[in-house]
């Protein structure tokens, strides 16, 4: 992967960081900005061209969201599946999967946590007693 932006691409930093900004402020999230870019704008990657990632524009422009991307996901994953275990407690098949989702957002949150990204204070709380 060459780290210089591509010939055929005929972006500019300033207007590859405007969209991406404009995207936000629509409301998509970094991974959607990213493949918006890529299928309407022609813009195979940001960093080579911006010189940044989309997080980063995105840091810079107050926009960025209070918790990484995949972590969140995770999190409203883990909380609809609490949701779906309180109405249907024998479901072994899906507490075994909040299992498997908790321990992901348990690795996330060390990763984070020591990378800077989360505070050290920042705890996953599972929203319902232990299902199964």
């Amino acid at each position: 992967m060459s780290k210089r932006p591509p010939s055929w691409c005929r972006y500019t930093p300033e207007e590859v960081e405007a969209l991406v900004v404009k995207l936000a402020k629509d409301g998509h999230p970094p991974s959607r900005i990213g493949t918006i870019l890529r299928d309407q704008y022609g813009i195979p990657l940001v960093k080579p061209i911006a010189g940044k990632s989309v997080t980063e524009i995105l840091k810079g422009a107050g926009l960025a969201l209070s918790t990484p991307e995949d972590l969140g996901n995770l999190l409203k994953k883990a909380f609809k599946l609490y949701a779906h275990l309180e109405k249907h407690k024998k479901d072994l098949h899906n507490a075994r999967a909040l299992q498997i989702i908790e321990s992901k957002i348990h690795k996330l949150e060390r990763y984070y946590k020591q990378e800077g990204i989360l505070p050290p204070d920042w705890k996953y709380e599972p929203k319902a007693a232990r299902i199964g």
